[in-house]
């Protein structure tokens, strides 16, 4: 039986307040789970799954995990953020990982400002893993990494990320003067990206969708890149911009595509 101080404590982490006191987020369903499971980088403190979902586990992966509980469908659904809850959910320890400045100069990173909506973040996270690209840096202000909806949208994408939060315009400094890396950002002005000369490390600014990058941030950028629009049959009206994870994934896909020429 869940206690009823088990399900306060579990129901009290969907808040961010209460992550960052606490040190531990939720996540759900069969694959997200069993990713975690088989994870070096995430410790599961607490596994509460239905019997068919326990029955699946090899003992050296029930050795992974710190307390395994035994729940109904019934009980899953009063601590589950979802509406049809998924036979498992896990209370997560946050990990604690640095980003190395030698590391983020050899490789192409992710640079987000203002992102708020947790899908978006999610999906970009998702889209970052599908290109390769390891290291995401995030304005402060933007979505928490461990909000339910961000990892239920990152279908488990997000163990292979690392993910920071940063005062962009202290982080883009850093790395404004280092010979032959660049600093990309998208504009709604800027070179076409589908022409533009990419490299493969620097680091990628993309804006939200309702403001774009910020202008405080826009005198670091190096070479300002844009999605063309384009118009068949006459027509002059198109959507006024992307979604900020649709633009991410069109620019994470053309800087890949470097690679293959």
């Amino acid at each position: 039986m869940l206690s009823k101080n088990k399900i306060k404590f579990i129901n009290s982490l969907k808040k961010k307040k209460n992550r960052i006191k606490k040190g531990f987020f939720i996540a759900e369903g069969e694959k997200i789970i069993t990713e975690l499971i088989n994870s070096s980088t995430y410790k599961i403190a607490d596994l509460f799954a239905t019997d068919s979902f326990i029955s699946k586990l090899s003992n050296q992966q029930k050795a992974t995990i710190n307390e395994l509980h035994m729940v109904t469908e019934e009980e899953l659904s009063k601590i589950s953020d979802l509406k049809n809850p998924n036979k498992t959910l896990a209370v997560v320890k946050i990990p604690e990982y640095t980003s190395e400045p030698e590391e983020v100069k050899k490789s192409l990173c992710l640079v987000l400002d203002n992102i708020n909506d947790p899908g978006n973040l999610g999906t970009i996270i998702r889209t970052a893993d599908w290109f390769g690209i390891k290291h995401i840096f995030c304005s402060e202000g933007s979505v928490d990494l461990y909000n339910p909806k961000v990892i239920q949208s990152t279908m488990g994408s997000f163990i292979r990320i690392k993910l920071f939060y940063k005062n962009l315009e202290t982080f883009l400094q850093t790395f404004t003067d280092i010979n032959g890396f660049q600093i990309y950002g998208c504009f709604l002005e800027g070179e076409n990206i589908y022409s533009a000369p990419l490299e493969d490390k620097g680091l990628i600014v993309m804006g939200s969708e309702s403001h774009g990058i910020s202008d405080k941030l826009k005198d670091y950028i190096h070479k300002k890149l844009y999605i063309p629009r384009f118009i068949s049959n006459g027509e002059q009206q198109t959507s006024e911009s992307l979604n900020i994870s649709v633009a991410t994934g069109i620019v994470c896909s053309e800087f890949r595509r470097e690679l293959i020429k």
